[in-house]
């Protein structure tokens, strides 16, 4: 793998583990000092980053992680109900043996993880990515995987489990088991059904924390084009 990668990489799972949460000011150098790159490939890790809007430029400021207005978070999630509940659709007529076991095992464990009295909210991000991302393959359309690549992110990035209740998070795991029987018994509708409830049962959830310091009114119409990422 290459050192650019690598910075990708180490930078990208820095952002969604929350080690550097949203609004939080970048620099190449200090970058390059943590992950014992040079500034060339961390330089070109942040503007991969910023194409994946997860990093944004501000003029005369520098580089800094995305944060989201109240109505930038709303939008994405109408989307995700238009987009993923599409894949949801299509992945309950192309799904194949592999796939439907693969998700029926992710599922399964969420459920586990999600009994326990505090549950590991990291492990339950990470299965939960893993679930989604196994719907848009299992859907078959390359470029419904390519429109949805980066809103997709934009829940790992706000840690959105952290603002889930225990009942929440059992029901969110609930609704990945219902929607993997939708699969198996090849109901689309149903499949799409439960996709769409899913999500807006999370964007409600989110938007109920919507005073939260991560939601930044001020960055709604920055003009990202045209800066390099800072020193």
């Amino acid at each position: 793998m290459k050192a650019v990668d690598i910075a990708y990489e180490t930078i990208r799972d820095g952002i969604r583990s929350g080690k550097y949460p949203p609004g939080t000011h970048l620099t190449a150098q200090a970058l390059a000092e943590a992950s014992g790159f040079s500034r060339t490939p961390v330089r070109e890790a942040m503007r991969r980053l910023h194409a994946e809007a997860l990093i944004q430029f501000i003029p005369n400021r520098g580089a800094f992680v995305a944060t989201w207005s109240k109505r930038e978070i709303e939008q994405i999630y109408d989307l995700r109900i238009l987009l993923e509940s599409f894949a949801a659709r299509e992945a309950a007529s192309h799904i194949s043996e592999q796939q439907l076991s693969d998700l029926r095992k992710i599922a399964d464990e969420m459920i586990s993880v999600t009994q326990a009295t505090n549950p590991n909210l990291e492990q339950v991000t990470t299965l939960n990515d893993e679930f989604h991302k196994l719907v848009l393959m299992a859907s078959g359309n390359s470029r419904l995987r390519s429109l949805l690549g980066s809103i997709v992110e934009v829940p790992l990035v706000l840690n959105t489990f952290r603002s889930y209740s225990i009942e929440q998070l059992r029901r969110s795991a609930a609704q990945h088991v219902e929607l993997v029987n939708a699969f198996e018994a090849g109901e689309p509708d149903w499949a799409s059904a439960i996709m769409t409830s899913h999500i807006l049962s999370a964007r409600h959830t989110l938007m109920s924390t919507a005073e939260n310091a991560r939601f930044n009114p001020d960055l709604n119409n920055i003009d990202l084009d045209g800066d390099a990422p800072a020193d």
